[in-house]
């Protein structure tokens, strides 16, 4: 007969997935150590794709001879604009339409008719009436940005259980103190998802915009050890871009 002590195991596990920052620095290390094994073996052409070597001596040619500098602030500028006058936009677009009847059915109908438009087939409309300087680049970069932002707040607040709205309804709090203490707190997770997304988005639109049209940029590296050498930058600032939405998701979410 089994015996019972009165305990109980613990079965509240799983579900509950940790980051793990020295593995995903090992698979990055392993994955450049085995390109430059397969190219030095020769199993590829190093006309075609050059080695990790040589994409680290194209970066270090391109630093010392301040070229790297002059298209990397040109490419970030771009970015950091084009990003954050997208996400103002789609955020206040997305909680206008999650939060007032009247503006959903108008707002999204505009949204899911402009969003699956290739943006980069914009790029030169962009240049016709906003000019070959930076202001198409901007408009470029915003208006990529604009709708997957709008999306992912609208679907954060519609994800906000409405029983702890209804709660707050219930202890008399005001629109004001429920949108900001129980929606935007609810919603938080799905935007900062729709940030990671955003973020490589405007990426992948910066690099397309300046190769149409820019005298500086990232864009503008042509030849095959410096074009890889700004892949592997671009590379660079998508992972800082997680980094930095890491730690946010940290600070903003620690009452999970």
């Amino acid at each position: 007969m089994p015996r019972f002590d009165g305990l109980v195991p613990f079965r509240a596990r799983g579900f509950a997935p940790r980051d793990i920052p020295l593995a995903g620095v090992a698979t990055l290390v392993g994955l450049v150590t085995l390109w430059q094994v397969v190219a030095s073996l020769g199993w590829i052409s190093t006309a075609f794709l050059s080695d990790p070597l040589a994409i680290a001596r194209a970066v270090w040619l391109l630093a010392k001879s301040g070229e790297l500098w002059a298209h990397l602030a040109a490419s970030l500028q771009r970015l950091a604009i084009g990003w954050a006058v997208g996400t103002v936009a789609g955020l206040a677009l997305g909680l206008v339409v999650g939060l007032f009847t009247l503006a959903r059915s108008p707002g999204m109908a505009v949204v899911s008719a402009l969003f699956p438009i290739p943006k980069i087939a914009l790029v030169p409309l962009f240049i016709i009436w906003f000019g070959i300087g930076e202001g198409s680049k901007v408009v470029t970069l915003a208006f990529g940005v604009f709708f997957p932002t709008v999306i992912s707040t609208l679907s954060g607040i519609d994800g906000v259980p409405r029983a702890l709205i209804r709660m707050g309804q219930a202890f008399n709090l005001s629109r004001r103190s429920i949108v900001l203490k129980i929606v935007l707190p609810g919603a938080m997770p799905a935007i900062l998802s729709g940030f990671r997304i955003t973020t490589s988005t405007a990426i992948i639109l910066l690099v397309a915009a300046e190769m149409i049209g820019a005298e500086k940029g990232i864009g503008n590296l042509y030849d095959i050890d410096n074009l890889l050498a700004g892949i592997v930058l671009l590379s660079l600032i998508g992972l800082t871009t997680s980094w930095v939405i890491g730690l946010l998701e940290r600070a903003l979410l620690a009452w999970r």
